[in-house]
């Protein structure tokens, strides 16, 4: 395919200019002008239109194929989401509109939403109060590693560390360090999990709290979790839930009956808004009912009357962390979502979800390296096998060649922990046979890695572009030079 820039001819035109509106006599710095016309490409409207749409053919995402990123959650979002995000009613309001003076009215349904979301949430997650600020799953982390710090301020005790597991989300310990925490990494134990022993051991009086994700990254539930989180508090530090994987346990457990303090939920991941592309993303942040008062301003109340408004008097809050109310239409989505499906609903999910992911489990154990067996939550964590390495076949050998059969490459090389991992997370929105298809894609692929290893490392030999460098954007940040 070629590029925009190739297929111009010059004098060609999509577009006609009407009158100008600036009088002539207006006078513009000779600075400021260009000293020769733009350099843009000059097509027919038929031409920028082909060429668009034949470049969104080549996009690949949920609506297209299956995307099974594990601990990411790549899963189907409803249309219903997306036209009721749309109603003019919503999308069309402007953040400084009156609350409850003249035109006020315009907002109240906004601010309903923002207000019955957090009470949702509550319930879901075992909080006491939420807010809907943050703007992704790391900015929530974020905002509560702010609040974790100033419940300690406020108790004029000094914190250093953060505890975080060897196989926590990248953007733990990056959170904890801009928070201004140093942090402690804790070993996985050799069954995949945390444990308490190992938390113990780690514990000072300087700790500040726990990061932790249950079900962890290998797929995991860890089942001392409430054991943890009293030794975390027996330090009088807080235990902090990361709710990138509450997919597996959505309608099933909450995790403040086991004891976390503070939770951040990824929307994106839980409730179906859209995911990935650099945004837009929520990551709405719950806490027990001591730590409410922390919460950033401003707060969503339910008046006397009925009416919803917006409170500013929090005298202890950590203040702003967002513009205005954070992203709110993909808020709104989420809310859709939880009202579309109800409390049974919800339970479903989780329920095929580790479903969908032990029957992955159970079909590809016998063909690759399975980290851990055993019954895992909403994903599964395999290996090349040491006969696929010997014959130079590696996970991103085999990532690659999943894209020649129609999938979206799932996560490898994470967890660290795990040798060349592949993790897999099917969602609970994939049917029996796109798994089956996805099955069948694996175990051909490891067959073909020890009969044919070679069309295994030359794939993907489906795509306009093979084998791209996947360094050097980030290590030479000269794009001329690149060209």
């Amino acid at each position: 395919m070629k590029l925009v820039f190739e297929k111009s001819v010059p004098s060609r035109k999509a577009f006609r200019m009407g009158p100008r509106d600036v009088p002539s006599s207006v006078s513009i710095d000779e600075s400021l002008l260009r000293k020769k016309p733009a350099d843009l490409p000059e097509l027919s409207e038929l031409d920028v239109v082909r060429h668009f749409t034949e470049l969104s053919r080549r996009n690949f995402g949920v609506d297209t194929n299956f995307y099974p990123l594990g601990s990411c959650t790549m899963k189907y979002n409803p249309k219903v989401n997306e036209r009721i995000a749309s109603y003019p009613g919503f999308a069309h309001l402007h953040p400084l509109l009156p609350q409850l003076r003249m035109g006020g009215m315009l907002t109240q349904g906004a601010l309903r939403v923002l207000y019955e979301m957090d009470r949702f949430l509550c319930e879901i997650a075992g909080m006491d109060g939420f807010t809907m600020q943050p703007m992704a799953g790391a900015h929530g982390e974020l905002t509560g590693l702010m609040i974790m710090a100033a419940y300690h301020r406020s108790k004029g005790t000094q914190k250093k560390y953060i505890l975080a597991p060897d196989s926590a989300h990248g953007t733990n310990p990056s959170s904890a360090a801009i928070a201004g925490y140093e942090v402690i990494s804790v070993p996985t134990g050799n069954r995949g999990i945390l444990e308490p022993e190992e938390v113990r051991r780690h514990l000072n009086p300087e700790v500040a709290g726990l990061m932790l994700t249950c079900p962890n990254t290998l797929g995991l539930f860890n089942p001392h979790i409430a054991e943890i989180c009293e030794l975390i508090h027996g330090v009088d530090g807080l235990a902090y839930y990361d709710g990138a994987n509450l997919n597996a346990i959505v309608g099933q457990a909450r995790p403040g009956d086991f004891g976390f303090d503070i939770i951040h939920i990824n929307l994106h991941k839980t409730f179906s808004t859209p995911h990935g592309g650099g945004g837009p993303g929520a990551g709405p942040v719950g806490v027990r009912a001591d730590l409410v008062d922390f919460l950033p301003v401003s707060v969503v109340v339910k008046r006397d009357d009925g009416t919803y408004a917006l409170e500013y008097d929090r005298p202890h809050s950590i203040g702003y962390v967002a513009p205005f109310y954070g992203n709110f239409g993909i808020i709104l989505r989420a809310y859709v979502y939880i009202l579309m499906l109800g409390k049974e609903g919800l339970k479903r999910v989780s329920q095929n979800a580790v479903l969908n992911a032990n029957y992955l489990k159970e079909k590809l154990k016998d063909h690759y390296d399975l980290a851990f067996d055993g019954v895992c939550k909403h994903e599964c964590v395999f290996s090349p096998t040491q006969a696929m390495l010997d014959n130079d076949v590696h996970a991103l050998n085999i990532a690659k060649s999943l894209i020649d059969r129609g999938f979206h490459p799932p996560t490898i090389y994470f967890p660290s922990i795990v040798r060349e991992a592949i993790m897999i997370e099917p969602t609970e929105t994939e049917s029996k046979e796109t798994l089956d298809r996805f099955i069948a894609a694996m175990i051909e692929i490891a067959e073909l890695a020890l009969s044919d290893p070679q069309q295994i490392r030359d794939a993907p030999v489906t795509t306009p572009v093979s084998r791209p460098n996947e360094t050097i954007a980030a290590r030479v940040l000269d794009i001329a030079s690149i060209a």
